[in-house]
């Protein structure tokens, strides 16, 4: 019989690299935290399915269509999973209103997956002073990698701080006289790619090659004035640090006013039918990011086997959704769904985090092969590398 498109992924899993044993309960005597028993397992998430950055619904949606399939095979080691996942509409006092009801109205396990820095700062403490997992979160901000201060939260996003090392590396190896404009959320997010900028100049030895750095607000209805500014700046190099709606209008107005630098978009916002597309194909081309998942319409990857069940799984659970922009959404369900497996019987909020803490040369299904993840108790950022792409106007490349 053939093996379903869970069961080869699980072990492709398997066969690229194992946690690091934790503590397990004996086979007879299950433990449960709250959210867990022996049928069901309850998981919160927030994502904004409306407001500014809307986009990121299309993951949210796309993780509760992972799960029903998981449910549809017989679920994790004969347990349901319900998965719950509510609006915080990129907002920090929505997402902390949401995440309450979650944890003490639907009484879930643990929250994973939440998208946005404002959002998770926001829910960050309360979900570590109530004990519950704040886990696999896609942001990179280094604030949520501080085990010791904050045990109960595991950021599951390369590093701004190493995206945007990884950008200037590059530009002062292709431009060692770069002079370099940034538009940047005037937000914890966007300031921390700033910082990562900054920290990267200053390693290298040229601060000074950061000529101007933009800010907007993510209430904003257009940043046309800061693209003009960085324009007339001098700048040939630009990097935006922006949440998708933003990063289509930059790359939009700076094809408009002839301004044609060397671009990167942060991968946060280089989705290509919600940022590039919009943005117009001759305004995104040649626009460079730092990936870390693999292109399911490459063609040198046709014959994949990731990428052929990422396909399968995508047309049958999520045909509304654009594969070219979820392969990072199943990277991070499928690290949920090894989690909980891993946990078997000891469905405690002490051994997820424990699992979460040691991940030992992992590789999830769909991410490039280069990208090995590893965590260790006193350091929970998964990610060490990244792989740059350039869009060449109908799919990202590989250029290094």
């Amino acid at each position: 019989m053939k093996r379903s498109i869970t069961q080869k992924a699980v072990l492709a899993g398997f066969l690229s690299g194992m946690f690091a044993a934790a503590p397990a309960t004996a086979a007879d005597k299950p433990a449960y935290s709250p959210g867990a028993s022996d049928t069901e397992i309850r998981l919160g998430s927030t994502t904004a399915y409306s407001g500014p950055v809307s986009a990121y619904g299309a993951g949210g949606r796309t993780a509760k269509a992972f799960f029903d399939m998981i449910n549809a095979n017989g679920g994790i080691h004969g347990r349901k999973i319900t998965f719950i996942s509510l609006d915080d509409a990129y907002s920090p006092p929505k997402a902390l209103e949401q995440t309450r009801k979650l944890v003490e109205s639907d009484n879930v396990l643990l929250i994973f997956g939440v998208s946005g820095t404002p959002t998770n700062t926001a829910t960050q403490k309360y979900l570590n002073s109530k004990q519950v997992p704040q886990v696999l979160i896609t942001t990179g901000a280094s604030k949520f990698n501080n085990p010791k201060a904050y045990p109960w939260t595991m950021p599951f996003w390369p590093s701004y701080a190493l995206e945007q090392k990884t950008y200037v590396d590059y530009i002062l190896k292709q431009k060692p006289d770069a002079k370099i404009g940034v538009l940047y959320a005037n937000d914890d997010y966007g300031k921390d790619h700033l910082n990562g900028i900054r920290a990267a100049l200053e390693a290298h030895g040229k601060p000074k090659a950061l000529v101007s750095a933009q800010a907007y607000e993510t209430s904003d209805p257009v940043v046309d004035s800061q693209i003009l500014n960085l324009k007339n700046s001098g700048a040939d190099v630009f990097i935006s640090a922006t949440t998708p709606k933003f990063a289509a209008q930059a790359m939009r107005k700076a094809h408009e006013i002839g301004w044609k630098p060397l671009q990167f978009v942060t991968n946060a916002s280089a989705s290509i039918s919600h940022v590039l597309t919009p943005a117009g194909v001759e305004a995104s081309t040649g626009v460079i990011t730092g990936n870390f998942a693999k292109a399911p319409d490459d063609p040198d990857l046709v014959n994949d086997p990731e990428v052929k069940d990422y396909l399968a799984f995508m047309k049958k659970w999520a045909p509304q959704e654009n594969p070219k922009d979820l392969t990072s959404t199943y990277i991070v369900v499928n690290m949920m769904k090894r989690i909980l497996e891993r946990a078997g019987d000891n469905l405690t909020r002490d051994n997820i985090m424990k699992l979460v803490g040691s991940i030992n040369n992992e590789r999830m299904p769909m991410q490039q092969n280069k990208i090995i993840l590893h965590t260790s108790p006193d350091n929970f950022s998964a990610y060490q590398s990244l792989q740059l792409q350039k869009f060449d106007g109908g799919r990202w490349v590989n250029i290094d």
